[in-house]
């Protein structure tokens, strides 16, 4: 009876060792496999954060060397407007949304440009500043570039929208303020040793609203001297920047950019923090090395860019950005609204048999799996911009330049523009060459002897809306 009682007694104090013992060993357990949702969810919240404010430290070449900060300083909010800049609703106090939902604040006086900077209110740009509220500095984020607004409070004002590029902005008049260009003229005098500062700004302001040309500080190669599409020249010295992607639907595919050798956008991301924000970060890529293909590069050693780990803000982030950015979805067209069913309907059926879209848009992708790149050659158009991108190996050891198969997801938001993304209307193609999905279109008609009928671009047109 004794023993029946000590087995009682000490029952749940062994239940409770066991369970104890258990609970320790999954916690063991779960400490080192890691939990995807957890992590999921904490590199959502960290890509977010690096994407909208992070500069990399790149306020060390916008602030200290060009010294964007001075021409900032004295710009006032329709100035900076003009130039496309963004601004988050979100980020504003309830009195200064209110002041501009009235129609109040001073559009003319600089002090209110420094404040919205002061609070983080406009996309992409980060404030340092002096006691007495000018900027000391000032560095750039991704989302300068690649966030917008919705408009809901006014014209180029509203709720942030990241993934979805600022087509209204004007990166190189905004670069071509800077008081100090002499680094950037220097980087162009190892292509070009005569060229000067006066000569580097012209060449920034013929970008335009919504492009950006990084590879002239690889190549100096500021103008596509020949366009040329289906044996037609389009244009002559066209600018070489090309058009600010959106950085939406890019989950499931490979290459993320205009030309393939570029590859995903993780790359790109390391590329542009180090190369174009100049942040202060590392970058390897022996084949920028190349110095008939990247005479600047070559010379500058960026494809060897080699920070001390301590000092490093780039590296560490690309994991979370990259995350983040595969995350965004692609915009959801509404029947009725942004495309018209019926007519969707019978283009689904051309985009896969007669127009042969399906092709290389692969549904539900809208671009290859596997190596989504095809040559000028197979495009017939020219391969100004494909050359420009590293090569990268055919199956015959061959180098090989190319356009990536871009994901059509989303695509409505281009052509219909909407009441919301009106920056987004218009300008297909990597440099913008086509206006409308009607000019693509019939130029895919002609070029590839598709004979379609009005009606059937119509449906195609509605269906390639509808995705």
């Amino acid at each position: 009876m004794k023993k029946l009682y000590t087995l009682l007694v000490l029952f749940p104090v062994l239940a409770f060792a066991l369970i104890a013992a258990k609970v320790t060993t999954q916690d063991a357990t779960s400490s080192l496999i890691g939990s995807a949702e957890t992590n999921s969810e904490r590199m959502i919240r960290q890509g977010r954060q690096i994407f909208q404010f992070d500069t990399f430290g790149d306020q060390a070449f916008w602030g200290g060397q060009l010294k964007l900060h001075q021409t900032i300083n004295t710009l006032t909010p329709k100035q900076a407007l003009a130039l496309g800049l963004k601004i988050d609703s979100e980020a504003l106090p309830p009195a200064v949304l209110q002041a501009i939902q009235n129609g109040t604040v001073n559009l003319n006086d600089p002090a209110v440009t420094l404040l919205l900077i002061k609070l983080k209110a406009v996309l992409g740009v980060l404030g340092f500043f002096n006691q007495n509220g000018t900027l000391s500095s000032v560095g750039l984020t991704c989302a300068v570039c690649h966030s917008t607004v919705d408009d809901s409070v006014a014209p180029s004002v509203g709720r942030r929208i990241d993934g979805l590029a600022n087509r209204d902005l004007n990166v190189g008049a905004i670069a071509a303020s800077a008081p100090n260009l002499q680094p950037v003229v220097e980087l162009l005098r190892l292509a070009h040793p005569t060229i000067t500062e006066n000569q580097v700004r012209s060449i920034l302001m013929t970008w335009g609203p919504g492009k950006f040309d990084a590879e002239l500080f690889l190549d100096g190669k500021a103008f596509n001297p020949q366009q040329v599409t289906n044996a037609v020249v389009t244009g002559t010295n066209v600018s070489g920047a090309t058009l600010i992607p959106n950085a939406r639907g890019l989950s499931g595919h490979n290459l993320h950019t205009w030309t393939g050798g570029w590859g995903t956008v993780t790359y790109w991301n390391a590329f542009v923090a180090v190369n174009e924000l100049h942040g202060k970060g590392t970058f390897f890529d022996e084949r920028f090395d190349n110095p008939q293909q990247f005479p600047i590069a070559a010379k500058a050693k960026l494809g060897h860019v080699a920070t001390d780990p301590d000092s490093d803000k780039v590296t560490s982030k690309l994991p979370a950005l990259h995350f983040y950015q595969l995350a965004l979805p692609a915009l959801k067209p509404r029947p009725g609204v942004d495309f018209d069913p019926d007519a969707a309907e019978r283009g689904d059926k051309l985009f896969s048999d007669k127009a042969n879209c399906n092709s290389c848009h692969r549904e539900p992708l809208w671009t290859e799996p596997g190596w989504n790149q095809h040559s000028p050659g197979e495009m017939k158009i020219d391969g100004f911009e494909a050359s420009r991108a590293p090569a990268s190996i055919n199956a015959s050891g061959k180098p090989v330049h190319g356009y990536r198969t871009m994901n059509l997801a989303g695509l409505f938001v281009r052509e219909r523009g909407l009441f919301m993304f009106p920056q987004d209307k218009g300008r297909f193609y990597h440099d913008g060459r086509f206006k409308t999905l009607l000019d693509v279109v019939n130029s895919y008609d002609a070029r590839f002897n598709l004979n379609l009928t009005d009606q059937e671009k119509h449906d195609l047109i509605e269906y390639l809306k509808s995705l």
